[in-house]
């Protein structure tokens, strides 16, 4: 149930997030204005996916995974004052804060995914959640290709706060996740997770220490080139070629093709 809950909030923040992304500068005109707050999200989210690590081990996962969810709403609903005002500073400034939340959400996550299932179960479940993730863009690049049907401009604030509500639904939706320290098994043995007493700053040591073996290193290469596409797929090819609402209909061939290749 835990990997459900988690796999549903991740479908609902992130989720949205990346169907919003998936529509060329979060279904703009102009992708400048994405495309900077995209270059401060991920600055910030490097920084805290390494002390990321500290604040889950000292406040636990419910929490901030709860409030690290709507930093995307937050961010999402920028884009209902940049429709009327195209000042793009706060959707900026709101890329930042979407940065710290995302690395602690993910830090969070990935405590949950690696740590609560079996060994035996986490194949299964890795994919079971990357299926829920994905059906997050799928549904994400559904809604604005059919309420913006009609539509050739930019996407409306209708279809903006529809993400907004369903991002707050994940912040609450988080709020289920039970503590790490309650959860058994279905063969009746605990979830393995070592509470280690450190700070931030000794948690960022630590984990830039793993930087140093050579394992840790050859995955670097795949980890980098599984998001470093996203920016040409998005807002470069999809942003520039099709209108708002077809860039609907090719995230949802995207998401679906994602969760494909999921379930193999």
């Amino acid at each position: 149930m835990q990997m459900l809950i988690i796999s549903g909030v991740c479908f609902l923040g992130p989720g949205m997030f990346n169907a919003l992304n998936g529509l060329g500068g979060a279904g703009q005109l102009d992708a400048r204005t994405t495309s900077d707050a995209n270059a401060a999200l991920y600055a910030s989210f490097a920084i805290f996916s390494i002390i990321g690590g500290g604040i889950v081990n000292m406040a636990g996962v419910r929490i901030p995974t709860a409030i690290s969810c709507l930093t995307y709403a937050l961010y999402t609903a920028t884009y209902i004052h940049y429709n009327h005002t195209h000042n793009g500073l706060l959707t900026i400034l709101a890329g930042v804060v979407l940065g710290v939340g995302g690395g602690i959400l993910w830090t969070a996550q990935g405590v949950i995914i690696v740590s609560y299932p079996s060994e035996n179960e986490k194949a299964k479940f890795i994919s079971i959640f990357w299926v829920v993730f994905n059906v997050g863009g799928l549904l994400g690049g559904v809604l604005p290709f059919a309420i913006n049907f009609s539509e050739s401009g930019a996407l409306t604030d209708s279809v903006y706060m529809v993400f907004v509500v369903l991002e707050c639904v994940g912040a609450c939706v988080a709020l289920m996740l039970a503590p790490p320290s309650t959860i058994v098994r279905d063969d009746g043995s605990r979830a393995t997770i070592l509470q280690a007493n450190t700070g931030l700053s000794e948690e960022a040591t630590r984990v830039l220490r793993v930087f140093r073996n050579k394992w840790m290193l050859m995955l670097a290469p795949m980890s980098f080139a599984s998001n470093f596409f996203y920016g040409y797929c998005f807002s470069v090819y999809n942003g520039a070629v099709f209108t708002p609402r077809t860039r609907g209909f090719n995230n949802l061939l995207y998401w679906t093709a994602s969760i494909i290749s999921s379930i193999a």
